[in-house]
């Protein structure tokens, strides 16, 4: 037996709250505990055991487990399970299974008094959350949305436009690495090495780069040499951005799947032996964005070399020249050759190509940092380094790729089938409206554009981070005065940089608009839920405040419904505010403030204060973010926050993007397939596998990846459960109609509880009215004091599902609905290999 445990991730709570009913067996348990084990019992390693009952035995009992996962925002198993007792019977820090102490060895007690199964808690909170300091991925969160973009797609059966909308993606995915890395050499590169080292009274108040300074006459002093020394920051960050990737490919990608005897094709996209085994992408896609980034900064620091050099100076810096593009077109041919392979885990490495980009790039550069420091007499900084058309090839080349994508997404939604005729109805509850939820069952957001939206959100999100912090960087360096008029220290960013800051007050004033419009639509709302109240709660006398505190719950969890329109409305008005920007810079070749000038009214003044606060505002927003994501990882009530948008985020393998968070999924779905398949394997025995909110995601994605013995002996059993609500929409190709449909036949049993008070969860629609779901439940359970509940029942929403009656009714059903259990067999799973390293 393991040592007890006291806690498991912190101090973070969980969702479900320590109410289940496991009635009083768990007693009974430790006095049979006492007594000993019984004849019948063969002890396993890990205190699991095969039962076989001893002849003549008249309580044959057979083993029923539950096992549970925990939501958004943490658990602990002492939550999760309702003992302050527990010990970890299996997994590491990061991730692990987790029992009442009473319970550790049931297996090997058995006895015909039990009458609930012998709860377990998977805890995964730390493969998204513990230390601080992975607040800092909050800053990569383009490369997050933008891998999102990639699952987002609309379901179809034709390979040609589900390969161009791969491709588009990843290609969308590389401008945002380009983006970033041309981003901080034009902070480390132009604005501080080139054009403050080269300005007398921009050095003068830098004491830190007074040896570089071009009026000293230093070994550092010419600008080849400045720029070779801050090219060293973006470089860092590309080796940095390489190492933390490579770092959890080893902790998530490379966890091997549970069994390989499933078939390969012909099912859905997530019961493939291969969905969560993306070792080998990640590692090209690795090797192609690091040398995409060493790429940009050696492009940097060679062009302004190049524009001055002649004769065998000259001819080097074009050869190198040739280099660089040569490595570019790698790039993006291995960009768009890389490709999942699910069908089956792919081990191969692509030694050759991997080592040749993951080398070759820093090789260039390191040829050219020294081509940049040969000694070039009478060379002098002057204005700003050419990185204008730079950042305005990036800005239209992803407008193109947006616009291609969204084609390809709409011919993929028209080629869509209609969504599988609906079982008919086998419960005795009324049927579920659509009207509670917004009236889009089975439908794709935004008609199946919400990946190009999502990918539009990314390169805005991107582009006014890249703005907002170069222009923050180049007031702090100029000391009071406005980069780029007369009289300043600096010449500033390019144009674009600084039109793209400008818009950020613009962006603020509409979300202003958008959040009023929406404030208006849930005083609505509510004052429409409210009239439902006689209907929910016949017989109670009214209470206003009591109807305001439930309508006001039921309105703002259907706001949930809302988020497409928002999405599509914000995604509007950053395409129209980012379109402004670069006809400005294109068209004025300065900032706003200066393009404003000699225009009547008040005009000037409003573009010079919208330029100036957008970089205040960019340099605040960083920081909050950083604050946000700090406290989120370390508070249970932040993480709860925006716990769900972050974990959908990093649910998926980074199949686009292979600097974005890593997805926990890869350790999770593989960590809980493992254990139903050998705990089943041992014992024989039946399994609940009882899920909430994104842990309800995770264990459907650990069904499926079962065979199909081992899944005919699991039920299902979700609550506050978000897979079609807002899987089944965001992500139809996966969690659609059909996806949830064949999961539905494929289990013995399953059954969704879900409340209207949910701002998450919501009905599965799986079947004609409530095959599946059960509910609405009623929250809270009264409305007043009643004998039964003499104090006022609070509003659980989201929360605090176990703790209903209906809950260990459903479990009860569902424990009844499995079939006897089996004579175990010789264990015939693989022997995980050491790949699949966890995490630490």
């Amino acid at each position: 037996m393991r040592e007890p445990s006291g806690r498991a991730g912190g101090d973070r709570d969980s969702a479900a709250r320590p109410c289940h009913d496991f009635g009083s067996h768990s007693v009974r348990r430790a006095a049979s505990a006492r007594r000993g084990a019984d004849p019948g019992t063969v002890r396993q390693d890990g205190g699991h055991v095969n039962r076989h009952p001893a002849p003549g035995t008249a309580d044959a009992w057979e083993p029923a487990l539950e096992l549970l996962v925990h939501g958004v925002g943490g658990a602990t198993p002492q939550g999760m399970l309702g003992d302050p007792r527990t010990v970890r019977v299996a997994g590491d820090d990061t991730a692990g299974l987790y029992r009442r102490t009473v319970d550790a060895d049931a297996e090997l007690h058995p006895g015909a008094d039990r009458d609930a199964p012998v709860p377990e808690a998977y805890t995964w909170c730390n493969l998204t959350s513990g230390n601080g300091s992975r607040a800092m991925w909050l800053l990569l969160m383009p490369f997050m949305v933008a891998n999102l973009a990639h699952w987002m797609r609309p379901p179809t059966a034709r390979g040609g436009l589900n390969r161009a909308y791969d491709v588009l993606v990843r290609l969308i995915a590389l401008t945002l690495t380009l983006l970033l890395v041309a981003a901080v050499c034009e902070v480390s590169m132009d604005l501080v090495g080139w054009q403050c080292a080269g300005s007398p009274s921009c050095v003068r108040g830098t004491y830190w780069l007074g040896f570089a300074a071009a009026h000293r006459g230093g070994w550092w002093s010419e600008p080849g040499r400045r720029l070779a020394l801050a090219a060293l920051v973006p470089g860092a960050l590309t080796a940095l951005l390489w190492w933390l990737s490579h770092r959890t490919w080893y902790a998530y990608e490379s966890q091997r799947p549970a069994t390989d005897n499933r078939p390969g094709a012909g099912g859905p996209a997530l019961a493939l032996p291969g969905f969560w085994y993306g070792r080998r992408l990640v590692a090209r896609l690795r090797s192609a964005h690091t040398a995409a980034g060493a790429l940009t900064v050696a492009t940097a620091l060679l062009v302004p070399a190049l524009r001055r050099d002649h004769g065998v100076l000259g001819a080097t810096g074009w050869a190198l020249s040739g280099l660089i593009a040569l490595l570019a077109a790698t790039v993006v041919t291995e960009t768009c050759r890389a490709g999942r392979s699910e069908t089956e885990p792919d081990d191969a490495t692509d030694h050759r190509t991997a080592r040749l980009l993951l080398w070759g790039g820093p090789a260039v550069l390191a040829a050219v940092a020294v081509h940049a420091c040969w000694h070039r007499p009478g060379w002098a900084s002057a204005g700003r380094l050419p990185a204008e058309a730079t950042f305005t090839a990036l800005t239209l080349v992803q407008g193109a790729l947006i616009a291609a994508l969204a084609v390809t997404a709409a011919l993929m939604h028209h080629e869509a089938g209609d969504p599988p005729p609906r079982i008919p109805s086998q419960s005795p509850e009324p049927a579920v409206e659509a009207s509670h939820f917004g009236g889009h069952a089975g439908q794709a957001v935004l008609h199946g554009l919400g990946g190009p939206a999502v990918a539009l959100l990314a390169c805005a999100l991107g582009g006014v981070l890249t703005g907002g912090v170069s222009q923050r960087i180049a007031d702090w360096l100029d000391r009071g005065a406005t980069p780029g008029q007369d009289g300043g220290p600096l010449w500033g960013p390019p144009a674009l940089l600084t039109w793209q800051a400008s818009i950020i007050p613009v962006l603020l004033v509409a979300l202003v608009g958008v959040v009023a419009g929406a404030a208006w639509r849930l005083w609505r709302e509510r004052l429409a839920v409210g009239e439902e109240m006689a209907a929910l709660y016949p017989g109670e006398a009214r209470q206003p405040a009591r109807t305001r505190q439930i309508a006001g719950a039921i309105a703002r969890a259907g706001l949930t419904d809302s988020a497409a329109s928002l999405v599509a409305l914000v995604c509007g008005i950053s395409f129209l505010l980012g379109a402004g920007a670069v006809v400005g810079a294109w068209t004025g070749g300065a900032g706003p403030g200066e393009a404003a000038e000699g225009t009547p009214g008040p005009l000037p003044d409003v573009a010079r204060a919208a330029q100036s606060l957008g970089s205040w505002l960019v340099g605040a927003g960083v920081v909050a973010l950083l604050a946000l994501g700090r406290r989120a990882y370390r508070d249970a009530s932040a993480r709860r926050t925006i716990g769900i948008l972050w974990d959908v985020g990093t649910f998926w393998p980074r199949a686009a993007h292979p600097f974005a968070p890593p997805c926990y999924a890869e350790r999770a779905v593989p960590d809980l397939t493992w254990r139903m398949a050998t705990w089943t394997a041992r014992t024989g025995g039946r399994i609940i596998l009882s899920g909430h909110s994104q842990g309800s995601v995770l264990a459907a994605a650990a069904v499926w990846q079962l065979d199909p013995a081992t899944r005919r002996r699991v039920a299902l059993l979700t609550y506050g459960c978000p897979l079609e609500r807002l899987y089944g929409r965001w992500f139809p190709a996966y969690f659609g109609p059909p996806q949830l449909c064949a999961l539905h036949r494929e289990l013995s049993a399953w059954r969704n509880l879900w409340r209207r008070t949910d701002p998450i969860g919501g009905p599965v629609r799986v079947g004609e009215g409530t095959v599946v779901d059960r509910g609405p439940l009623k929250d809270p359970v009264a409305y007043g004091r009643t004998p039964r509940h003499p104090l006022p029942e609070p509003v659980l929403g989201h929360s605090g599902f176990p703790c209903d009656p209906v809950f260990a009714a459903e479990r009860a059903a569902l424990l009844r609905r499995l079939p006897a259990a089996e004579t175990p067999g010789p264990p015939g799973l693989p022997v995980q290999g050491s790949s699949g390293r966890s995490s630490g």
